[in-house]
């Protein structure tokens, strides 16, 4: 069976990048572990563990090129020139990384330093996801019609006048598709695609990389700091960092209604807006606008990205709704880069433990708006819950 091999280390999301650079200047001796949460309930075939192993341990010949230097320093002006020294010496670890199976399970763990660890999420799924359509010798459509299904899309985004992001790297069907889209979205997309989380293709695209930072930055700080103010603490170090720059906040961490009680008029102000991610979009857009009129902010000067399971419909639904109340623009991941006739892998890798500086291993929490999408021990969970009072 044939393997697969990344061909960028930008191949990844942004904020990947974005949080690296942070933890880099503040948590430089923090450890963390990862873990791959199977869902969808895959079956996996026999010897997957080890085709997956052969793409991971080619990846410590990655290497940041010259061009790609240029084009981060270029666009992303807020990243420290030694720290793009710093990725230009970065190499991938493979030893990280744990993988091994058990009949048809995997088993995927991953531990280091954080500052190093950081970047193994995104890739790692993308290559169990295309390693899987793989090993199973399962046939996606044919690239041409895969080209007219993106266009079909793209078209009627054009017609909704909303912008439109490209969020698809993690449970991409394959590199190869997520080429064909970003093509076509490029090709047919002037009046609403305004760009990618993937930072390999923004730069083919020629344009500035999209992204902010994720849960595992709240998640930690928690861990750190305490669960009452993982919030506030994560912002106020974002902001140290990177003063107004990547202003769009995820909010769902600990339940979108514990982020807004921290969401102070300093932080409502300085922040160019928030990222929804889990539970009703439409309730969620009405909790921003009311907390923006509190703070006697007009919700107008403010953005919110939408990123969680889109489709056409539900940004239809969205948008109708959000139209001269607030800024939006949706980022869009498996509908755009595995909508091949094939079902798309429905699959996770969460921070499940870290330690800080000077302490002991513990576990870490996320408590989205979804239940479902809860990740941490049962203890961990509850305690977070009693702790925040969230019922």
């Amino acid at each position: 069976m044939e393997t697969t091999f990344l061909k960028s280390i930008l191949d990844n999301d942004f904020y990947k990048f974005t949080m690296q650079h942070a933890v880099i200047k503040l948590f430089p001796k923090a450890k963390v572990r990862y873990g791959f949460i199977n869902r969808g309930k895959h079956i996996f075939p026999p010897g997957f563990a080890a085709l997956l192993r052969a793409s991971v341990d080619a990846m410590a010949s990655l290497r940041l090129t010259k061009e790609e230097k240029h084009y981060l320093a270029k666009y992303c002006p807020y990243l420290d020139p030694t720290y793009l020294d710093f990725l230009h010496g970065y190499r991938y670890d493979p030893s990280e990384v744990e993988i091994t199976q058990e009949g048809s399970e995997i088993k995927v763990t991953i531990e280091g330093f954080w500052y190093r660890t950081i970047l193994w999420e995104v890739p790692l799924m993308a290559l169990i996801s295309e390693l899987f359509y793989k090993s199973n010798h399962l046939i996606r459509l044919h690239d041409e019609k895969i080209k007219e299904i993106t266009k079909s899309k793209i078209d009627n985004y054009n017609k909704l006048s909303v912008a439109i992001l490209e969020f698809g790297t993690r449970r991409r069907h394959s590199y190869d598709v997520h080429v064909l889209v970003n093509e076509t979205l490029q090709t047919f997309g002037s009046e609403s695609f305004i760009g990618t989380s993937n930072v390999h293709f923004a730069m083919v695209n020629n344009k500035r990389p999209l992204g902010t930072h994720a849960h595992e930055w709240f998640m930690f700080h928690a861990a750190q700091y305490g669960f009452k103010v993982a919030n506030a603490i994560g912002l106020e170090h974002w902001t140290q960092v990177y003063g107004g720059d990547l202003g769009i906040a995820l909010t769902d961490t600990y339940t979108t209604d514990v982020f807004f009680e921290q969401f102070d008029k300093k932080y409502s102000k300085l922040f160019d807006g928030v990222r929804h991610d889990s539970g009703d979009p439409v309730e969620f857009a009405q909790k921003v606008i009311a907390h923006y009129i509190k703070m006697g902010i007009d919700p107008k000067s403010k953005a919110i990205v939408f990123s969680d399971s889109l489709n056409f419909d539900k940004v239809k639904i969205i948008s109708d709704f959000c139209k001269d109340k607030i800024k939006m623009s949706f980022g869009i991941g498996t509908n755009f880069t595995n909508d091949v006739g094939l079902p798309a892998m429905n699959m996770v890798i969460k921070l499940t433990d870290t330690k800080p500086d000077h302490g002991q291993w513990q576990g870490v929490v996320k408590l989205s708006d979804e239940k479902n999408k809860n990740t941490g021990t049962p203890e961990m969970i509850a305690l977070a819950k009693q702790v925040l009072g969230i019922k």
